[in-house]
């Protein structure tokens, strides 16, 4: 990056001539002037004056082109922007602009650090990062001074700790987090209770809360739980939007004792209200009717809007196409929510993509006479469409009931791997199955 700021620097020059003054002269390494302003444009999230405070320039003090160049790079080694050039002037002394563009962010997450609220540790990063808005980038100095003031803050309540950060999925939501975990203090769940007392004589609550109770301490690991286990409780109801948390641990007792090894977590729950299914427009579908597509679906007009099923239902459409031979269709849903009537419909749109037709199968750790007699058993002819719904019973049959394919033939394999291998230009798919 570097070799670009020079490059342009040195364009710049040639543009300016002798106007240029002192740092456009021979030996501009070492010629230097007074610093008057430092400009930024580019800036989505960060105010003018917080950039240039970020480079280190400060106005009034001499500077050179490697002050200039140094300033442009301490902004990139943040992580906060993955590009930076800059240009600058200097009738009446430097005039400097930095031409940024932000880096993505993603949420700060913190794991394990039950000791404080989440708002308590951002005011930790805040006093280090000003700009700190609840996001940082996925690497940098940055997350680095993020990572060592929680540290400091841990410090002050007299524990000593190592903070260490990492780019993992968002266990409530879609994208990646940064989350910041701690090394040292080896906290595990006691008990998890749920202010809806109702979810505790769930059977199928109880059946999984041995995954989460004695288990560490991670919010993490607790989002998780609460996403695969909890949540699908309401969305069967047909609360389609319930709170789950955040999580709190509630101690009592002396609130300046050492905390114990041993805490009980608590879980606040706001179910939100049960929505009824209003219907689905559908758009894309060259192939499948509607008719047959919200069929697919399921649901009702008027009938609780199960969520699973819904889910479900979208599942089903995508196998619906894979019958006709479109192995990469999609299904983008888009839910619009009437707040008053308490009901949900949803706007479908379909991209069916390539039709693949069957090509060949290729089989590995089979005898011949077996393969022969899968070969006649396969049901769907080279060149005809092929059929996903199809594909699939013959593996379940390999799995379950390969007698129905090899009659009494001995056999000597526990597994079968089973890929397809679609060639969009051709538009053909082929079988590879192996028998280990």
């Amino acid at each position: 990056m570097r070799r670009d700021f020079r490059a342009s620097l040195a364009l710049l020059s040639l543009l300016w001539g002798p106007a240029a003054c002192l740092l456009a002269a021979q030996t501009p390494d070492r010629a230097i002037a007074t610093l008057r302003e430092v400009r930024v444009d580019g800036q989505k999230h960060f105010s003018e004056a917080q950039v240039s405070a970020l480079t280190g320039l400060v106005v009034g003090s001499q500077v050179g082109r490697s002050d200039l160049q140094a300033a442009a790079d301490k902004l990139v080694q943040t992580g906060l922007f993955s590009k930076v050039n800059y240009n600058f002037e200097t009738r009446t002394g430097v005039v400097v602009t930095y031409h940024v563009t932000e880096s993505p962010r993603i949420p700060a997450y913190f794991d394990n650090i039950p000791w404080f609220a989440d708002t308590e540790l951002a005011d930790a990063i805040r006093k280090r990062l000003p700009f700190f808005d609840g996001t940082l980038p996925e690497a940098g100095g940055a997350v680095d001074q993020a990572a060592e003031a929680l540290k400091e803050s841990i410090a002050s309540h007299g524990m000593q700790v190592t903070v260490e950060h990492e780019v993992t999925g968002n266990p409530i939501g879609d994208g990646n987090v940064q989350l910041f975990k701690v090394e040292g203090p080896s906290l595990r769940i006691e008990k998890l209770e749920f202010s809806e007392a109702s979810l505790l004589s769930s059977k199928t609550v109880q059946q999984r809360l041995s995954e989460i109770v004695g288990k560490p301490y991670s919010r993490m690991a607790i989002d998780v739980f609460l996403t695969e286990a909890i949540r699908p409780v309401y969305l069967r109801k047909g609360c389609l939007h319930p709170k789950l948390g955040p999580p709190e641990i509630r101690l009592t007792g002396n609130p300046h004792q050492k905390l114990p090894d041993q805490v009980p977590v608590f879980v606040p729950i706001d179910p939100g209200p049960v929505y009824y299914w209003k219907g689905v427009h559908w758009t894309g579908n060259a192939t499948v009717s509607e008719f047959t597509l919200s069929a697919d679906v399921g649901l009702k007009p008027g009938g609780v809007a199960e969520g699973m099923e819904i889910e479900a239902g979208w599942d089903r459409v995508r196998e619906e196409f894979g019958r006709h031979g479109y192995l990469d269709a999609k299904v983008d849903a888009v839910p619009s929510f009437d707040e008053s009537a308490h009901t949900v419909s949803y706007s479908v749109s379909i991209h069916e993509g390539p039709q693949y037709r069957f090509g060949k199968m290729v089989l590995t750790g089979l005898s011949p006479t077996a393969e022969k007699k899968l070969q006649g058993a396969w049901p769907i002819p080279p060149g005809d469409i092929f059929d996903k719904a199809k594909y699939e019973e013959v593996l379940t049959k390999l799995q379950l009931h390969e007698e129905q394919i090899f009659g009494d033939l001995p056999l000597h394999y526990e597994k079968v791997g089973h890929w397809l291998q679609p060639d969009p230009k051709t538009g053909t798919v082929d079988v590879l199955l192996d028998f280990q």
